[in-house]
């Protein structure tokens, strides 16, 4: 499976790793103010998926239909996105420590 430009499911973490080293230059705010703005990132995003949803079920009366459910697809996919960059800011091991945490909650979910 590829995107667009040829990547695949295994360029993911370098992906990764270009946008946390983008974000890392550019940062404004460094240090432990910085890393907790990235975390913060988190939240934002999570409430961009509840305006999505909110506004593709059109549930504000006064909004009415404000978004398609591909705008949720979206929305979700920065909150992927924006939690493994915040988790290599935590770690440059990100991918061990994401890799090994999956493994605990399938094994607990569907069983060993």
């Amino acid at each position: 499976m590829s995107d667009e430009r040829g990547g695949s499911p295994a360029d993911l973490w370098s992906t990764i790793d270009d946008l946390w080293k983008w974000l890392d230059t550019d940062s404004v705010v460094g240090g432990r103010e910085g890393l907790l703005l990235r975390m913060l990132k988190l939240s934002e995003e999570v409430g961009e998926v509840a305006e999505a949803v909110i506004g593709a079920t059109g549930q504000n009366p006064r909004k009415g239909v404000t978004h398609t459910w591909d705008d949720v697809q979206s929305e979700l996919c920065d909150v992927v996105i924006t939690a493994l960059v915040a988790l290599r800011t935590l770690t440059p091991e990100a991918r061990e420590v994401f890799t090994r945490h999956l493994v605990r909650v399938t094994e607990r979910s569907l069983g060993g």
